[in-house]
């Protein structure tokens, strides 16, 4: 570990509250008042035990973040890949999980790709103009939401509307002449609420390929999105929710060239997407609202098409229907069970899958301080049969400022539609492998965080180990087999410290060890990762976020080493009234020349201005 790393992990550990849940504003931000909803029991961060980032709507505008990998990014232990800027395929890993390990949740709806290879989601049109809260739950989480949670959890929560009649309109233009801009409305009174929304992004672009190697085509990108949300407030508290989410995007991206870096070089291709997700639930809290049950239909679809030079060269289809109820009863202060049932149905290019799954879940505070919660869950896939995992976790506040925590889990993940229908014919073979088995990982981590007395001075540091075994991967003599085995451990590590009332430092750094079960570093995956954030909010109209981002060494796929880097962006904005605000962003400032893989470039320095107007 180089004298950077062990300088990022001091500044991280030295300082306080993280990146993701700072707010100068607010110096009394406490971990038993941030509510975890992906814990399926409404825990608090200081009661359920494991690691959690929070980034909230303010979070992302602080920082100025136009997409949803940027913000997930700014967690510690996440580590992404995208296959160049503007609409380059995106890959989020967490503690050293592949992407497909990953689930991800959109108001409660799995919308992971189920015509992909390994289910995987890809971040690369997700707006952040639709997002109110992401949060990333760390480690195996198959107890709380079933198959795919190997390596974690991302939770993202669509914008709700408030009280009253409410709307922003923002525009702003930038680099490689890139227009985003987008409306909302929304309002809510005692009946109910609605909220609609519109954005949109176009762009120039890059080269998806780096421009370094003489690829000097630009590859533009386009996307927008729709979404709305709204529900009706019943009697007796019985509360009727619904929501969805639509984008439709199209990138230019390049081609395979066997002599070029990384395999890419200058190319006509284009990918056309459009995503859909969909929600409707109902909230019925019965005794007084201590038994809340809730029912719940969850639908997303997505739908995928390349044209080489003009000409449609692949497609794919896939969606998921979701059917899921949760009673959650609290017994009394000290116990609360929480109790359930899920099915989903899959389809995936004239293939399906289904799985039925029940779970439960109890906490326990003996004391008031101590917190324990064990669960456990049951898994039916109609081709490979029943998977059963378990989890338990201890949060125990010593005082208001330190509390310990400790988490055990396992998580599994079912082969995807393709993996398990595929025939390699190139291989000889005639049919799919028959027994290929679901994925399977158990992992732990130990932790505390401690608060100053004013509440100004934050710090906390996990330490996690995990296991994974049977992973899938491609085989000449079996198509895809069961026949990697990963082993991560490492640290995780965040601070803060809001020096006055307008000035405020936060940090994180994450190392992972990663290894197959060779001991070969996997591939794509620092060891060393990141940020540095600074926050301006001085009296008066002006206010401004320095963020330093920094991605250590990792291995490319062919043996060699992609170089680490570091980005800064700034971003200031200034109010003329609650109404009116203007705002600037340089990226890249210092025009650092990296890639995040092998062969495709990144931007430079650049830049951007808009407005937002609330009424």
């Amino acid at each position: 570990m180089s004298y950077r790393h062990i300088l990022l992990g001091a500044a991280a550990l030295s300082l306080t509250l993280p990146v993701l849940a700072q707010t100068s504003e607010n110096t009394e931000t406490h971990l038993d008042t941030i509510t975890v909803e992906g814990s399926r029991l409404n825990q608090t961060q200081a009661e359920i035990g494991s690691s959690v980032s929070i980034i909230t709507e303010e979070d992302v505008d602080q920082l100025g973040f136009d997409f949803a990998l940027d913000a997930v990014a700014s967690a510690p232990g996440v580590t992404i890949n995208q296959n160049g800027s503007f609409g380059g395929n995106a890959s989020v890993r967490i503690r050293g999980a592949s992407s497909g390990q990953t689930l991800v949740l959109v108001d409660g709806v799995p919308v992971n790709d189920p015509s992909g290879t390994d289910g995987s989601y890809n971040f690369a049109y997700m707006d952040t103009d639709t997002i109110e809260r992401i949060e990333v739950l760390k480690g195996p989480q198959s107890t709380l939401w079933g198959s795919d949670a190997i390596g974690g959890v991302v939770s993202i929560t669509t914008k709700t509307p408030e009280q009253g009649l409410a709307g922003t309109v923002f525009g702003e233009y930038g680099a490689f002449n890139t227009f985003r801009g987008g409306a909302s409305v929304g309002g809510g009174n005692d009946t109910g609420d609605f909220r609609l929304s519109a954005s949109r992004i176009d762009t120039d672009g890059i080269s998806k390929a780096d421009e370094a190697n003489g690829n000097t085509e630009e590859d533009g990108y386009e996307s927008s999105t729709l979404s709305a949300r709204g529900g009706l407030n019943l009697t007796n508290n019985i509360r009727l929710d619904s929501g969805l989410v639509w984008n439709e995007a199209e990138s230019e991206y390049d081609s395979y060239s066997g002599t070029a870096q990384g395999s890419v070089a200058d190319g006509d291709e284009v990918a056309k997407n459009e995503t859909l997700s969909s929600h409707l639930a109902l909230t019925v809290p019965l005794f007084d609202d201590r038994f809340v049950n809730e029912f719940m239909v969850g639908y997303s679809d997505i739908s995928r098409k390349n044209y080489t030079n003009g000409v449609n060269s692949y497609e794919a289809e896939g969606d998921r229907t979701i059917y899921r109820y949760q009673g959650t009863f609290t017994i009394n202060d000290a116990n609360k069970l929480a109790f359930g049932a899920e099915r989903e149905e899959t389809t995936a290019n004239d293939e399906d899958a289904s799985i039925d799954g029940l779970f439960a879940l109890y906490e326990f505070k003996p004391v008031e301080k101590l917190t324990l919660t064990g669960g456990v869950r049951v898994d039916d896939h109609n081709t490979f049969g029943s998977e059963t995992t378990g989890r338990v976790a201890a949060a125990y506040a010593t005082n208001d400022q330190l509390t310990l925590r400790a988490s055990w889990g396992q998580g599994f993940k079912a082969p995807s539609i393709f993996q398990s229908t595929y025939i390699c014919t190139f291989c000889g073979l005639t049919e799919p492998n028959r027994n290929l088995k679901p994925e399977t990982s158990e992992a732990f981590d130990l932790g505390f965080d401690w608060q100053s007395a004013n509440g100004k001075t934050k710090t906390g540091v996990t330490y996690f180990n995990q296991e994974t075994e049977n992973m899938i991967d491609f085989s000449y003599t079996a198509g895809y087999d069961n026949i990697d085995l990963v082993n991560s451990k490492g640290f995780e590590v965040y601070g803060s410290h809001q020096f006055t009332d307008w000035l405020g430092v936060s940090a994180n750094y994450a190392y992972i060890d990663a290894e197959d079960g060779n001991g070969a570093e996997l591939h794509r995956l620092p060891e060393n990762s990141g940020d540095v954030t600074f926050s301006l909010t001085p009296e008066g109209p002006f206010s401004g976020t320095i963020l330093v981002r920094y991605n250590g060494e990792e291995a490319n796929t062919n043996g060699t080493t992609l170089d680490s880097w570091t980005r800064v962006d700034l971003k200031g904005s200034y109010n003329i009234d609650d109404r009116l605000e203007f705002y600037a962003r340089i990226e890249n400032m210092f025009d650092e020349d990296y890639q995040q893989i092998l062969g495709y470039g990144t931007p430079g320095l650049s830049g951007s201005l808009g407005v937002r107007l609330r009424y």
